[in-house]
């Protein structure tokens, strides 16, 4: 009699198995319309990110961050796609698929609507302490994953204050986008740093780059935050040497004359 009752359950725990399969497919199956007819189609595919935006959580712990990324704060809602502490822990809290509210108002180039086209990463830092080498070791091993597992370029890296230059100021002066330059992510100065020509406009410049404008004193501290770390709200003779720079890369990648 024992031999039925062990086929019995085995058959129990595989529609059990298969229930819970089953339902998990439903659960991540696209929503359908009730008002159509579903004639479905192969020829899709998932919104794919073309942008990377880097974020300093200014909290004090991680555990608090993962609280405010989870709920709210007096701001309201806020998420993003990963959460990296100081030790160098990758926690990840919104699918890269999905679109994760980190970004807020602000634009980069043509992007409008940043946080339908960029993944969110957060770093466990105050905004006035050194980022710990851990952290920044985990980061680029995140960011050789994102870039060639989602094929965003290498070059669309940047920062929270980049977008937003009139309220946001992270990932800050101390933020070491230098070493990020030496293992391939993010835009940075190349070679020998020359005079631009006597018609150079660097404002056009830093459009080109992707810096909003509406602010420009905003723009170019955002701008000194990222490529120099220092402060200051004027460009200098060294800033247009390196904006002649940068625009000269993005003339050759898009086989500009």
């Amino acid at each position: 009699m024992r031999e039925p009752f062990r086929r019995r359950g085995l058959l129990l725990r595989t529609a059990a198995t298969f229930l819970v399969a089953l339902l998990a497919a439903c659960a991540h199956a696209p929503a359908r319309n009730p008002l159509a007819t579903w004639v479905p189609s192969k020829n899709h595919d998932i919104r794919r990110p073309v942008l990377i935006v880097l974020h300093y959580t200014e909290q004090h712990s991680v555990q608090q961050s993962l609280d405010t990324l989870r709920s709210a704060n007096s701001g309201g809602p806020v998420s993003a796609h990963y959460l990296i502490g100081a030790d160098g822990h990758v926690y990840q809290l919104v699918a890269d698929q999905l679109r994760a509210w980190h970004a807020g108002p602000g634009r980069w180039g043509t992007i409008t609507d940043v946080n339908s086209a960029s993944i969110g990463i957060e770093l466990d830092n105050d905004g006035a302490t050194p980022f710990a080498q851990a952290q920044i070791d985990s980061l680029l091993r995140l960011l050789t994953d994102l870039t060639g597992r989602l094929q965003i370029p290498r070059t669309q890296i940047i920062g929270h204050q980049d977008l937003a230059p009139t309220r946001r100021d992270d990932p800050g002066p101390l933020f070491p986008w230098a070493q990020l330059a030496a293992a391939g992510f993010g835009r940075w100065p190349q070679g020998t740093l020359v005079d631009p020509p006597a018609e150079f406009d660097p404002w056009m410049a830093m459009a080109v780059l992707g810096y909003p404008l509406q602010d420009r004193a905003a723009a170019v501290r955002a701008f000194h935050n990222h490529f120099r770390g220092i402060g200051g709200e004027t460009l200098d003779a060294q800033d247009l040497r390196i904006l002649y720079n940068l625009v000269q890369q993005i003339e050759v990648e898009g086989g500009g004359d």
